[in-house]
């Protein structure tokens, strides 16, 4: 039982990580789908819906369907 104790103690750090990644990975994936929804590119939604990729895919979308800048 003291070892159980021991090794779970050693991966208290772990916790927090894995909180922050989750809440990190759900703001992009949040922000990715309304844009694809607003933006109708189905296929876009279900890919940043379906696959969990800590935000790359919907960072991914987000910077390739930018819309310009107009300059004045």
């Amino acid at each position: 039982m003291e070892n159980l104790q021991n090794s779970l103690g050693t991966f208290t750090w772990l916790l927090p990580v894995i909180i922050i990644l989750a809440l990190w990975d759900s703001v992009w994936k949040l922000i990715g789908l309304w844009k694809a929804a607003r933006n109708n590119h189905l296929g876009w939604f279900i890919c940043i819906g379906i696959f969990n990729t800590m935000g790359i895919v919907p960072i991914i979308y987000i910077l390739s369907n930018k819309k310009p800048r107009v300059l004045n």
